[in-house]
C-alpha cells in the first residue's frame, strides 16, 4: 500500500528529508517503523528501537499497533516539551 510518511525536528534532520511517500507492506505501525530500519542508515539511528520515538496517524497520537491502511499519513518525531 502506499503511505503518506512525514518526519518531524531531529527524526527530519538525520533522513534528510521532511516527507516521502512509501510502498509497504506493514499492516500496523510497528512493522513499518522496523521497514524504515531495514532500510539502513540514516532511517536505522533515527528510528531505532532504543531510542524514544514518537508517532501518530493520520495526525492522531499511536502506538505501534495502530493498523495502517492504503493512503494513511504517517508521522515520525521525537517527544516534545514545552516551557
Amino acid at each position: 500500500m502506499n503511505l503518506r510518511i512525514k518526519y518531524f525536528a531531529s527524526v527530519r534532520e538525520a533522513v534528510g528529508q521532511g516527507a516521502e511517500t512509501v510502498q509497504s507492506r506493514a499492516e500496523t505501525l510497528g512493522a513499518l517503523r522496523d521497514e524504515l530500519i531495514a532500510r539502513g542508515e540514516p532511517y536505522a539511528s533515527a528510528l531505532a528501537r532504543g531510542r524514544n520515538v514518537r508517532m501518530a496517524l493520520d495526525q492522531v497520537m499511536s502506538d505501534d499497533a495502530a493498523v495502517l491502511r492504503e493512503g494513511c499519513e504517517v508521522a515520525f518525531f521525537p517527544p516534545v516539551t514545552g516551557g
